[in-house]
């Protein structure tokens, strides 16, 4: 299977990476050619437009910022819509909106082709490594076509039922963690407030009830200093922002994720929209005037060897309904 990546962005190029190691036929694209060119340098090819890259793929992944720049690059006159044809394969890897993923798959179906959505969730190291995890919306006879090539970027692999279905549980996964974030942030300055060594409060969140995901990533970034998960406030407000609309076509009055928005908007407007989203913290941090990080914590997480030949990957289908 020929396959075509654009967007080669904190993800997107961790991703292409794993299908390199894996050894397939890979062309890719992206706004910055420099960015590109580790992948070109071990093997991949070059794309001169998404149209193009459509052109000479069996299956066209597309991984960017936002639905708008997805839709550009689906729509414009060199764009991947007309480089479609009967049976190709069009997989959205971005964070995106279930009703524009849904706009976009009909115009693809149209041509013949076959649309999925398949965010991932999990940061960007375990995207390096290949444990990411990867929901898959579509139908089934789909989903076990890209699965050999699904099975290469991730571990953990759903299939949420038909298309949208998994850009919308993406949105919830991520609204759920960016709630984590702001708690723990708050957890965090209270102990350091309190009296409490950090270093023993990140290990009692650790190994108790309050531990999750989040604290065992993100809180390391926070308390070794660096702030750097390769993912920024804007990002969160937008999927913030997806998980509401989800939220409001299902007719469900929120109540914390409009605090959740109004937070990191106010992030942003201090310190840029760029800035890593553990920094939310610092909001705290100024008002209390506390500076969380707890001396000789440890490194940054390093996940798995991505070479390591121990690595399984779970694969789960949606269990059909009589």
């Amino acid at each position: 299977m020929k396959i075509g990546f654009i967007g080669l962005g904190n993800v997107g190029s961790k991703l292409a990476g794993s299908l390199l190691r894996s050894g397939f036929d890979l062309r890719v694209r992206d706004i910055d050619p420099a960015i590109a060119r580790p992948l070109l340098e071990n093997g991949a090819n070059w794309a001169d437009s998404p149209k193009a890259l459509a052109e000479t793929s069996d299956l066209i992944i597309t991984c960017l910022p936002n639905p708008a720049v997805c839709a550009a690059v689906m729509e414009a006159e060199d764009g991947v819509l007309q480089g479609l044809s009967e049976g190709k394969i069009w997989a959205e890897m971005s964070t995106t909106d279930e009703a524009e993923v849904k706009r976009l798959g009909a115009l693809v179906s149209e041509k013949g082709g076959l649309p999925l959505d398949c965010p991932v969730s999990g940061g960007c190291h375990r995207a390096a490594s290949g444990n990411i995890s990867i929901f898959v919306g579509c139908e089934r006879d789909v989903f076990e076509r890209v699965l050999p090539v699904i099975k290469a970027m991730g571990r953990w692999i759903l299939h949420t039922g038909p298309l949208g279905t998994a850009s919308m549980l993406k949105v919830v996964s991520n609204y759920l963690a960016t709630a984590n974030l702001v708690t723990l942030c708050e957890a965090l300055v209270t102990s350091k407030m309190a009296g409490l060594d950090l270093n023993i409060a990140y290990e009692a969140i650790r190994i108790s009830s309050g531990n999750s995901f989040v604290h065992e990533t993100e809180s390391q970034v926070i308390l070794n200093g660096s702030r750097n998960i390769n993912f920024t406030m804007e990002l969160v407000a937008k999927d913030v922002s997806l998980f509401q609309a989800v939220a409001q076509r299902a007719n469900v009055p929120l109540e914390v994720a409009p605090l959740l928005l109004q937070i990191f908007e106010d992030g942003i407007e201090r310190y840029g929209p760029r800035e890593w989203s553990p920094n939310i913290i610092r909001r705290l941090e100024e008002s209390c005037g506390v500076d969380i990080r707890a001396p000789g914590f440890p490194p940054e997480m390093i996940d798995d060897d991505p070479e390591s030949p121990g690595r399984e990957v779970e694969v789960r289908a949606q269990v059909p309904t009589a």
